[in-house]
């Protein structure tokens, strides 16, 4: 079923190619707008689809696994083990986007000119401060959080409500049987849901093509093929430490994460990829109660792709300008960027908002921004997937140290099951 499912989701995204560039050519801009507008009424149904189940199985997933650890020094150790990886992948992430743009260069020969271009309302730097993200963290209410699918402050909550759940000395057994109950149920409509994909993958290909052309591929070329190297050794770097950690079994996980991989860069969110990434996790053999944990953090904590992309982006800039940073800035850059990558999570553009804000702290040409926007939902697509193989990489590597990996097919299990 899952190389089913991936052979549907190549297709539409071929098609959604070719039927975008034929719109593109075969229309005036204004028509095309107008196609693309109809395609991404397709989009936005799925992502809505996919937002809808996200609060309710985030936060039972997350409760039941914090109530079925042992006690609250078993939630501490893994939290440690998990906030040490997420640490130890950011500052991997940034070094790369780091090193590789340097040697790259794709902004270098731009020769531009800092015009103080407006790019006011382009997106909200205002709102990463320290404060903001501080008490962004907690929600006022919960049912606000929910509906406004704020994961950060549902992931807060439900460690609170797992943690007090597991601390009791009769474990509540109603509430973790309900909670159970309400994951399975989610899992179930995520099934539902995820049938629609390749159609949504189709149309948000499609859309875009339509109205940027393929164009749009040749005046970045640098710009993008370097990123997307960049990714690739990020990727090879944690592929590497999962078979370092996990052992050979790490390749089966990437087969089996390649469907939600390849839905988050068609979808260019990663969002829309957590409830398979959980189901394919568990499916694996990675306990129920480690990749509850793990996961919903990752979405708030491990954004490796989106990462890699600050210093990258931040870089190019300065070269297309000519602008050199020293080492000391260049390492503050480093520093500043892995705590405002964190609350990332809460904030919408994410990636373009931590962009905006580091180039004012430098005082970087904010016009510089309106050189990535074109290309963003580009390079969305390939942040995305990375985001997804980052925490799927950081549940494997948790559990393993945890031993909560088992294998769900042994062959004499295989046997038991066979039909007679």
């Amino acid at each position: 079923m899952n190389r089913l499912f991936t052979a549907f989701i190549v297709a539409a995204m071929v098609l959604g190619i070719v039927v975008g560039w034929g719109v593109n050519q075969g229309l005036d801009p204004a028509q095309a707008k107008v196609v693309a507008g109809n395609l991404t009424i397709i989009t936005d149904v799925f992502l809505r689809l996919i937002k809808m189940i996200i609060a309710p199985l985030v936060f039972s997933t997350l409760v039941a696994g914090i109530a079925h650890m042992e006690d609250a020094a078993s939630i501490g150790r893994v939290g440690v083990k998990t906030m040490a990886w997420f640490i130890s992948a950011s500052i991997v992430s940034l070094t790369i986007g780091l090193v590789m743009v340097h040697l790259i260069a794709p902004g270098v020969g731009m020769d531009l000119i800092d015009e103080a271009a407006g790019v006011a309302g382009t997106v909200d730097a205002t709102k990463l401060t320290l404060k903001e993200f501080i008490t962004h963290l907690v929600p006022k209410s919960i049912v606000e959080a929910m509906a406004n699918n704020e994961i950060l402050q549902i992931v807060v909550f439900s460690i609170f409500v797992g943690t007090a759940v597991a601390s009791l000395d009769d474990r509540a057994p109603a509430v973790v049987v309900l909670v159970d109950q309400i994951a399975s149920i989610m899992l179930k409509v995520t099934g539902y849901v995820m049938k629609t994909a390749p159609l949504a993958i189709f149309a948000a290909l499609a859309a875009t093509i339509a109205t940027q052309g393929l164009g749009v591929l040749v005046d970045y070329a640098k710009f993008v093929l370097g990123f997307y190297a960049s990714l690739g050794v990020l990727w090879a770097l944690l592929i590497g430490a999962m078979l370092l950690v996990v052992g050979p079994r790490a390749m089966k996980l990437l087969a089996a994460i390649r469907g939600p991989a390849l839905l988050a860069f068609a979808t260019a969110s990663s969002e829309a990829a957590y409830p398979r990434t959980l189901e394919e996790l568990q499916k694996f053999g990675i306990s129920r109660r480690i990749a509850s944990f793990v996961l919903p953090l990752g979405y708030s904590f491990n954004l490796d792709g989106s990462m890699m992309y600050c210093t990258f982006a931040v870089l190019f800039i300065a070269q297309a300008y000519g602008i050199d940073l020293s080492i000391g800035q260049q390492v503050t850059m480093l520093l500043l960027l892995m705590i405002t990558s964190k609350g990332m999570a809460g904030v919408p553009r994410a990636s373009l908002v931590v962009i905006a804000a580091t180039l004012t702290y430098f005082d970087l040409p904010e016009a510089g921004l309106l050189l990535i926007l074109g290309v963003d939902h580009l390079l969305d697509m390939g942040r995305s997937a990375t985001n997804v193989l980052g925490n799927s990489v950081a549940s494997a590597v948790v559990a393993k140290w945890e031993n909560q990996i088992e294998d769900p097919d042994p062959p004499e299990a295989e046997h038991l099951l066979s039909p007679r």
